[in-house]
């Protein structure tokens, strides 16, 4: 019944995402005061899922809809290894640079050792999340709000934690990751520090108290793209808040309201995310007060923002990367890369920055 909801919820999304929403104002005239040289280009095929793109140690990890999973040199663009899985996919791609993980739309896990197929797992439920791969083990957070461990080596089911929660779920990526020795979860609301060895809870805090008439309007899931500084993690509440917590206690350290739905990117010193009208901010990451708001992109469907250097990115369904500053998000450079828009954050290999189109498009831009 939960997956059935969370499909539900994702054609929900997508109509209130093409409905009559304001126009945005035209972009000013590009002044390229960071200079930034296209790389390389390549293509995996076309992209409409929450694709987490994986870098490690100068490879990028990426996978098409279709089932396509590619290893790429980050320096040069060229294939290192190239999987056809014939199998549409829901989440992907998790790696540590050896195991490549990623969940089939028919809720399969399928883990490649290389680009050879080592093992495959069914799951019991949809997956959006692109798996963990960490620690010898392949962790899989499902839409029935349950995270399962599994063998990287031979599949072997490690253990299950499961949380309650309510019945709606998010159609979107959650929080999956590794605070040193803690694997960190988003169960709705609530991010929970779980031990990797056995699921056993040691911590958990709730970033929001969603309040609603109804279970759309409490739907406060913890979405993927997250900040992290040491211990420092900071999250997104689906469209109530940006908090910021302690992951080594589970001690909250601040939340702050924020109508949004992507991901979220900072530094040491801050915190970037756009609303959900594309209205961009900049938070404090010590207590979360404001530094800035920018409505220069209001109507525009924004990715999540990247932290580069001196410089804020993020892309647009127009297909637009925008270059801007961290300090006030003046624009500093934009470029274009094509028609079909950009959903996926973009992402940075070194000094490298790669950008996914929804048409499958691979982009690789260094900023000089």
């Amino acid at each position: 019944m939960r997956n059935l909801l969370a499909m539900a919820l994702v054609v929900l999304l997508a109509a209130c995402a093409s409905s009559d929403r304001p126009k945005p104002a035209p972009l000013d005239v590009n002044v390229p005061l960071l200079g930034v040289r296209a790389a390389w280009t390549t293509s995996v095929g076309p992209v409409d899922f929450a694709l987490d793109v994986r870098v490690v140690e100068g490879r990028a990890y990426l996978a098409s809809t279709s089932g396509t999973v590619v290893a790429l040199d980050a320096q040069t663009g060229a294939d290192l290894w190239r999987v056809n899985l014939d199998s549409p996919l829901s989440a992907g791609v998790g790696s540590d640079g050896r195991f490549s993980a990623v969940v089939t739309r028919a809720n399969e896990l399928v883990v490649l050792d290389g680009a050879k197929v080592s093992w495959r797992q069914k799951l019991k439920a949809l997956t959006l999340t692109a798996p963990l791969v960490a620690g010898g083990r392949v962790f899989a957070l499902t839409s029935d709000r349950s995270v399962s461990a599994f063998d990287a080596e031979n599949g072997h089911k490690l253990w299950q934690q499961q949380k309650n929660g309510e019945a709606l779920v998010l159609g979107q990526a959650g929080l999956l990751t590794a605070v040193g020795d803690t694997l960190v979860v988003g169960f709705g609301n609530r991010v929970t520090g779980l031990n990797p060895l056995n699921g056993s809870t040691r911590w958990e805090v709730p970033v929001v108290n969603a309040r609603g008439t109804n279970e759309v309007e409490r739907l406060s899931d913890v979405v993927a793209g997250f900040s992290r500084d040491g211990s420092n993690l900071c999250v997104r509440a689906f469209q109530y808040a940006v908090a910021c917590i302690d992951a080594g206690t589970g001690r909250l350290q601040w939340t702050k309201p924020a109508n949004g739905s992507n991901g979220i990117s900072g530094d040491s010193k801050m915190v970037y995310g756009s609303d959900s009208d594309g209205r961009l901010s900049a938070w404090n990451r010590k207590d979360g007060e404001k530094a800035w708001t920018l409505d220069r992109y209001r109507f525009r469907v924004l990715s999540a923002p990247l932290v580069a250097g001196r410089s804020l990115i993020v892309g647009d369904d127009s297909g637009n990367l925008h270059f801007l500053s961290k300090e006030d998000g003046a624009p500093v450079n934009r470029l274009l890369t094509d028609d079909s828009g950009l959903s996926v954050a973009p992402v940075l290999a070194g000094k490298t920055l790669l950008a996914v189109s929804r048409r499958g498009t691979v982009y690789a831009f260094r900023p000089e």
